[in-house]
């Protein structure tokens, strides 16, 4: 540095003016004013620059008193025996007092009477290493509450002062404070606690449990800390011990609580079935640490109880009941010995009766369809000429007189719609088509005229190939009138059923020969309902079946009714070709499925 310092100054000294060579005679006293020249141009160097520094020592001073002033903690600068030698202001706000008022005086009478022996200690400490040492103490302020601080000191290089930070740490002593009164008082819950509770910490370890949730750990050793998912599988089978761990970790993974309904279940270790009521939740602590709580209670022996009372409660109950079942026993079979040939006698009289009600059921029956299909004939017949008459009537005089043809043609349509309405009326009566064309076009062209309805089919299936066709067409027209009649008003109720009650997307219409009978199914896939309601009065007047069944019956025919969730209804309608056969065989339907013919109609 000195050696640059004195370059500089000679190349400034050999710029000035007026400079001459020095002479030989001359030469020591030119070399010692040429010294002096040269020193002085190196005091005015070091002048310039000192001045440079100085303001930038002034610039970092303000910048450092800034900082050092408004930290956010205190500074202080203490002597070996605690004298206030320099402090900031944050220093001077947390004890309310000025700075000027600070210095000089003993930081160790700003503390706790009973802590500044404990402060004289630490000084020491401070002042007899290199290390830095920590401590809380408590800070009087004057007409303020006393505040908690943290205060944190290291010796400086000339070894007579120290430098102290104090922290504030009043807030965080009182949230210690709080959670050693919430870990205290939770602890003397739990230890009290009637029932068993144990902890879970965020690594699924087991930290704690109490005298009463030992007991279901008795066999588990090492039992604090121990990873919780070896110890549910070491109680419980690898089943059970999964499902409790994933209930645990969807509990302290969400928040979400959970209560189990009553677990029974054996042991691994002991291999006894033991019964718990248990729920877990998860609780936060101050450190935003997460636990998760199990609380139980062992129902075991209660339960044991329960079902023996309930065993008792039932043989008493079920001895009582024999008791009066012997009675009434010996009674009824008093009252039958008594009564058993009035009882054959009302059966016979009954079966009589019921013999009756049918042939007057059947007559009523036959009355009705020959009325049905007289009336029919009327409305066909007559009725419709004379409409289908004043119509051409109409037609004729609208030309004669010369009217204009649209004055009449409502009266025209009025008419057509009437010709319309009593065709449909006759045809429910009684379809001509069934005398005249036979059962099969009379059922197709009865579902070809249903009223359609959005989202359901009906599929009609007579047979599938031409020597098939002739043989079902063959055997349902050798039918004589009173069962074609019979299997077309089956048909006919059944799609007014499913129409107004099964709400079916698709139905299937077949007509087959099985075993010398003419078959008729109609099977949907709608809502389904009770066969077995179907004897009780409420039912016997609904759906028609009531109907259905007395017609089939009559004829000498078989009628059933399947029903069941999810596969809907299907209608069995078998009557016997054969003109001298009564009945069909009783025992259940064969299925026969030959190659059919399928004609389909999308209602």
């Amino acid at each position: 540095m000195n050696a640059d310092l004195r370059r500089r100054a000679e190349r400034q000294l050999r710029k000035l003016p007026g400079k001459t060579k020095l002479v030989a005679d001359h030469a020591q006293a030119q070399r010692t004013l040429q010294e002096l020249q040269i020193h002085q141009i190196e005091l005015e160097l070091q002048n310039e620059e000192l001045k440079l520094t100085k303001a930038e020592v002034d610039a970092g001073l303000e910048k450092y008193t800034d900082l050092y002033d408004f930290a956010p903690v205190g500074y202080f600068t203490l002597s070996t025996d605690g004298t206030i030698q320099q402090v900031n202001l944050t220093g001077t706000s947390m004890i309310g007092v000025q700075r000027s008022r600070l210095v000089g005086q003993r930081f160790g009478l700003l503390l706790a009477p009973a802590q500044r022996a404990v402060f004289n200690a630490f000084l020491k400490q401070v002042f007899d290493s290199d290390s830095r040492h920590s401590a809380d103490f408590e800070l009087l302020r004057p007409n303020k509450p006393t505040l908690s601080v943290n205060i944190e000191a290291r010796r400086q290089v000339n070894g007579v002062e120290c430098h102290a930070v104090v922290v504030d740490v009043t807030k965080r002593r009182q949230a210690e404070e709080i959670m050693r009164r919430n870990e205290a008082l939770f602890s003397a819950l739990l230890s009290q606690a009637p029932f068993g509770v144990y902890v879970v910490d965020e690594q699924l370890r087991l930290i704690q449990v109490n005298p009463h949730g030992m007991l279901i750990f008795k066999n588990v050793h090492p039992l604090i800390g121990q990873g919780f998912s070896e110890i549910v599988h070491f109680l419980w089978p690898k089943q059970i011990a999964d499902q409790i761990v994933k209930r645990f970790q969807h509990t302290l993974k969400t928040g979400e609580s959970y209560q189990s309904p009553e677990f029974v279940e054996r042991r691994k270790d002991t291999r006894v079935e033991e019964a718990y009521e248990w729920q877990i939740q998860r609780v936060t602590l101050p450190s935003g640490d997460h636990r998760v709580v199990c609380f139980f209670n062992d129902i075991t022996e209660r339960k044991r109880a329960e079902e023996n009372q309930r065993r008792v409660e039932v043989l008493a109950a079920s001895n009582a009941t024999l008791k009066k079942e012997i009675v009434r026993r010996q009674a009824v079979e008093a009252a039958l010995m008594k009564s058993e040939q009035l009882a054959q006698e009302l059966l016979q009289q009954s079966r009589e009766l019921q013999k009756k009600l049918r042939q007057s059921s059947h007559q009523t029956v036959l009355a009705l369809e020959n009325q049905r299909k007289e009336i029919s004939h009327e409305l066909h017949d007559k009725i419709s000429q004379v409409l289908i008459g004043i119509n051409v009537r109409l037609a004729v005089f609208t030309r004669t007189v010369g009217i204009d043809p649209r004055t009449i043609a409502p009266v025209r349509e009025l008419v057509e719609k009437s010709v319309g309405i009593i065709h449909d009326y006759a045809r429910e009566l009684r379809p001509a088509m069934l005398d005249e064309l036979g059962l099969i076009p009379a059922i197709r062209t009865y579902i070809d005229e249903i009223p359609k309805r959005k989202g359901c089919q009906i599929h009609f299936t007579a047979s599938a190939s031409a020597s098939a066709s002739a043989s079902a067409s063959a055997s349902a027209e050798a039918l004589d009138n009173d069962k074609r009649t019979a299997l077309y008003r089956v048909a006919q109720e059944a799609l007014i059923n499913v129409a107004k009650h099964a709400h079916a997307h698709v139905v299937k219409v077949s007509l087959q020969k099985v075993r010398g009978n003419v078959l008729l199914e109609i099977a949907d896939d709608g809502k389904s309902f009770e066969v077995d309601r179907l004897s009780s009065a409420q039912w016997s007047r609904r759906l028609g079946l009531t109907g259905m069944r007395e017609r089939v019956e009559m004829v000498g025919g078989r009628f059933s009714v399947e029903s069941s969730p999810g596969k809907g209804t299907t209608i069995h309608a078998e009557v016997p070709i054969g003109k001298d056969r009564k009945s069909v065989p009783t025992a259940r339907m064969g299925r026969v499925k030959p190659h059919t013919r399928t004609h389909s109609k999308a209602v």
